[in-house]
């Protein structure tokens, strides 16, 4: 009976506890991504992970434009691209993403990955050279999802890469 009770407890002390925690603050998901990148980077031996953001301010200093993403391994994604509605149609979107493609390039990135929904700037990203490689209809409902990448530079492969478990070779451009 004393091991029967001891393999219950040891049994609950194991069991973590599932709960909805919706309103986190940033700062724990980012802890916990940090572990996920750390994961990353050991199982595929490339830790050039670095954040890729352009700002935008208006002269009092305010945010008006954002073009933030990360670049890691050969590859970059634009996570987040956003101009003010009073400041678009002036070329700020152009202005950013240019320089998020050239920065990119700069860190040897061979690949830019956006997705973006076709209400958005699916055009912006053509226009600049990215090509759609994937649609998700009725993302939101009666729209899609667009995923759309760009090559951009000869990569360089991290010293790991060739060995990595699920690493890829790039083709020769």
């Amino acid at each position: 009976m004393g091991r029967q009770w001891l393999r219950l407890v040891w049994r609950d002390l194991i069991v973590p506890l599932l709960q909805a925690e919706h309103d986190l603050a940033p700062a724990e998901p980012n802890a916990i991504e940090e572990r996920l990148n750390g994961d990353n980077r050991r199982l595929t031996g490339c830790d050039d992970d670095r954040g890729l953001v352009f700002l935008l301010r208006d002269t009092a200093g305010h945010p008006i434009g954002i073009a933030a993403g990360y670049s890691w391994a050969g590859i970059a994604e634009l996570k987040l691209m956003w101009v003010d509605e009073a400041c678009r149609g002036l070329g700020h979107g152009k202005r950013l993403l240019d320089a998020f493609v050239a920065e990119a390039a700069a860190r040897s990135a061979r690949r830019i990955w956006v997705a973006t929904h076709d209400f958005q700037a699916p055009g912006l990203y053509e226009k600049a050279g990215f090509e759609r490689v994937g649609e998700f209809a009725g993302w939101p409902e009666g729209h899609s999802n667009i995923i759309l990448c760009r090559t951009v530079a000869v990569r360089r492969p991290c010293p790991a890469a060739a060995s990595a478990p699920g690493g890829f070779q790039a083709k020769p451009a």
